[in-house]
């Protein structure tokens, strides 16, 4: 299990890095939500891969699933989806004033 996980935060920060070597707005945005994920799955993982187990301490209980890298993941993702919303809305307003969505502002070739 834990070299699924691995595997699927390496394949989605190799995937985030390649959208945002990109030169294009939405390439980008889609690299960096890839990216905000893999670090959301990884904080998600260190908090105890523990299947089945209640994410409460119980007293005397040891194998126990930690709450606070579950809250903190929910929380990164509602500020994520709100920046994502607002990079997007920034990007389509530079393609209207540029004709472009080249970073640079330059035509894509």
């Amino acid at each position: 299990m834990e070299l699924l996980i691995a595997g699927a935060i390496g394949l989605l920060t190799a995937g985030g890095v390649y959208l945002l070597l990109q030169a294009h707005t939405f390439t980008m945005v889609l690299g960096l939500t890839l990216i905000s994920y893999a670090v959301n799955l990884f904080i998600f993982v260190m908090g105890r891969l523990t299947p089945g187990a209640p994410p409460l301490i119980a007293a005397g209980a040891a194998g126990y699933a930690d709450p606070l890298p579950q809250a903190l993941v929910l929380t990164a993702l509602v500020i994520g989806f709100g920046m994502t919303a607002f990079v997007v809305v920034l990007a389509l307003r530079a393609r209207h004033a540029h004709g472009s969505d080249h970073v640079d502002g330059e035509a894509s070739q």
